[in-house]
């Protein structure tokens, strides 16, 4: 029963068999995080207060600000797509939380409002105005965390199929919290990769083939154990502040993006059904929300329909 349980949970924290078979036995060996290739320059700002360096990208500009957060495993390569194409209109600023891609990795709670604090520090070092928050998954209850914090940072949520909607009981968040220890992200097998980036897309697209590499090169890196800690801390810091309670408090504009065919949400062993369900609900409990079902779309849809996304993230900018 054990077994079942553990495996069950390691596909919806994005380790999972599937069926992608392509080979990746000649991806490169990194030494550090710092040696992966990001599209983007890199800067760092160090925060006094928390004692993190934030690595970061700050492409375009404009009278708003988007500050793009990624979601559990992640790094601010997700969002390539979206600041190609946004940083014409907008300041885009993707980040890398810390424990993760090239930002400091000194062990932490992993809880949403540690990393809402972070955000919040680093607004203020960087002196932003007129701030909004782009958080896909975890990263979008990082935001959606962000704002009930810290109401006078934040302009604006963007939310891509964001945690924080769906409801686990008291059990299920033990559950949580026990079986996705250091060890199960350390030992992910390369087809466990290969599979795991495949379960957060409809249709896999070849230009997400990076984000496999990446992972795979990454695990003979001297930071690699810092980085798998922070994952899994990461997963009990989801299920130890949850957010649906809260969203009624919610009192800025939010828009809210899923796709139909995501993988993910709902977890389809704890809570069986149709996306767009979870969707509903966490949209109905934020006032003036604005939710967009993507049909054909999995998990990661700011990059799988990134041109749906960000046209709808110029229409609600537009507006505001």
């Amino acid at each position: 029963m054990k077994k079942i349980i553990y495996l069950s949970l390691i596909f919806v924290l994005l380790i999972t068999i599937n069926n992608c078979t392509t080979p990746y036995s000649s991806v490169s060996k990194l030494t550090t995080f710092e040696e992966m290739e990001y599209r983007h320059a890199v800067k760092k700002v160090h925060l006094p207060q928390s004692g993190y360096t934030i690595a970061y990208t700050d492409e375009g500009s404009g009278d708003k600000t988007i500050i793009f957060i990624h979601g559990l495993g992640s790094y601010l390569q997700a969002w390539i797509k979206n600041v190609e194409t946004l940083k014409s209109d907008y300041r885009c600023i993707s980040i890398d939380l810390p424990g993760y891609g090239k930002s400091s990795k000194e062990p932490h709670s992993g809880q949403m409002s540690f990393y809402a604090g972070i955000i919040n520090e680093m607004v203020k070092e960087l002196q932003l105005k007129n701030v909004y928050i782009a958080g896909h998954s975890m990263g979008g209850q990082i935001a959606i965390t962000s704002c009930l914090l810290y109401p006078e940072m934040v302009k604006g949520l963007i939310l891509a199929a964001p945690a924080g909607f769906e409801y686990f009981h008291k059990g299920q968040r033990q559950w949580f919290r026990d079986v996705m220890p250091l060890d199960a992200v350390k030992k992910t097998t390369a087809e466990a990769i290969q599979n795991n980036l495949a379960t957060n897309f409809y249709r896999l697209p070849k230009d997400a083939d990076f984000m496999i590499t990446d992972r795979m090169a990454m695990r003979s890196a001297d930071d690699f154990d810092a980085y798998c800690y922070a994952v899994s801390q990461s997963v009990k810091g989801m299920v130890d502040e949850p957010v649906l309670d809260y969203l009624k408090n919610i009192k800025i504009p939010v828009l809210i993006l899923f796709g139909e065919s995501d993988n993910l949400i709902p977890n389809r062993y704890l809570n069986p059904g149709p996306t767009a369900k979870i969707a509903k609900i966490g949209a109905d409990k934020i006032s003036g929300s604005k939710l967009v079902l993507i049909p054909k779309c999995g998990h990661f849809l700011m990059f799988e329909k990134s041109d749906v996304f960000n046209s709808e993230v110029k229409i609600f900018l537009e507006k505001l």
